[in-house]
Formats: structure tokens, sequence, C-alpha cells
């Protein structure tokens, strides 16, 4: 267990360090673009995978790791473990970029651009998308695992990229958590808690009705 944790512990530092490092790096420079963070999300993400994966699962996402919970394939005790552990990561990840940089950008903290209420639906469907792409790409029998990190780095690419600028395209809690947290910036927090969770929930119950 010691092992997976360090694995989780790294992998979320540095995917929080780099998706919304990028973000504040982009407002001071002007030179990475929304679709250069997208694609650095993405990038991070399927890099990790292949990294950690062998290793942990390479969840990196409390939701993620709660929808395996309600699956059956972790106890609550050791998801219990992998979620304080990609808390501490990404908490840790983002007081870094502020030690570098600053409090710019909000540290790449999520904000919903419109209501609570818009950017809420569309994280939990972000968040449901992802979760059957994970199980569906790296956990049916049937799966290519082989290409599990191209298909879910590319599906966190694609969702920032198109859902980005509206609800900050989360589809984490703790990528969420860290930001807010050493930036302040606390006030939508609850939306990118509650709605992910309840995403990877319902991917996690309906998968299982399409596969029994």
């Amino acid at each position: 267990m010691k092992k997976k944790l360090l694995a989780e512990f790294i992998g979320t530092y540095f995917l929080v360090f780099a998706g919304p490092g990028s973000m504040v790096i982009d407002d001071i420079t002007k030179s990475i673009t929304h679709v250069g963070v997208a694609l650095t999300f993405g990038l991070v993400v399927m890099a990790l995978i292949y990294t950690f994966g062998h290793i942990s699962g390479a969840h990196f996402n409390p939701a993620v790791t709660i929808g395996f919970m309600v699956r059956g394939e972790m106890t609550a005790r050791n998801s219990l473990y992998y979620i304080v552990i990609q808390f501490a990561a990404a908490t840790a990840a983002s007081y870094t970029l502020y030690l570098l940089f600053g409090n710019i950008a909000n540290l790449g903290a999520t904000l919903p651009y419109s209501t609570e209420g818009q950017s809420f639906v569309l994280e939990f469907i972000l968040t449901f998308v992802l979760m059957m792409v994970i199980l569906g790409s790296a956990v049916h029998g049937k799966a290519i695992k082989s290409f599990a990190g191209i298909a879910i780095g590319g599906t966190v690419g694609l969702m920032a990229m198109f859902a980005g600028p509206i609800s900050g395209a989360s589809m984490n809690p703790a990528r969420s958590l860290g930001p807010a947290i050493i930036s302040g910036v606390t006030q939508h927090l609850w939306l990118y808690l509650v709605a992910t969770v309840l995403g990877a929930i319902t991917a996690s119950l309906t998968y299982k009705l399409l596969h029994e």
C-alpha cells in the first residue's frame, strides 16, 4: 500500500503542478493559450497513467477512487487512504506554484463562468463520461489496456478544450481543492467536490448495468 500511496501522491502532485500550473504561466506570459492548457491536462494525464498505472491504478482523482469503491474494487479504508493522499498532493502542488509565481490566476482554480447550476450539471456530465471511458478502456476484460492512457488522456484534453471556459472542466475534486485552498478562492469549491463525485458514482452504477 505504501508504494501505491506514493505513486498516487507523485501522480496527483504533478497533475496539479502541470495542469493548473499551465494556467498560471499562461496568465503571466500569454504564450500557452486555452488550447495549450487543455493539451497540457490531457498529456500529463496520459503520461502519468503509463507511469503509475501498474503501481496504483493511476487514479489521481478522489471521484475516480470513489467510483471504484462503489464497484467493490477498493475497500472503504484503502479508498480513504487514496483520497487523503490525493488531496494532500494537490494542496502541496498548489503551494509550490504559489511559492514560485505568487497568487496568479487564482493558481488555476476552477470557477463557474456563469451560474453554479450550469457548471454543476456540466461537471456531472464530464465526470460521468470520464469515468465511463476509464472503465471501458482500462478495466473491462475486453479492453485493449495498452491504449487506456491515450483514451483517458485524450478524454481529459477534450473535456478541458470545450468545457474549460465554462466550468473549468475539473472532473477531479483534488484538482479543484488544491488551488482553491491555497489561493483562498473557495466560494464555489462545493460544486466541484459534489458534482464530480456524483458523476463518477452514477457512471460506475450505469456501467455495471451495461455489463451485468
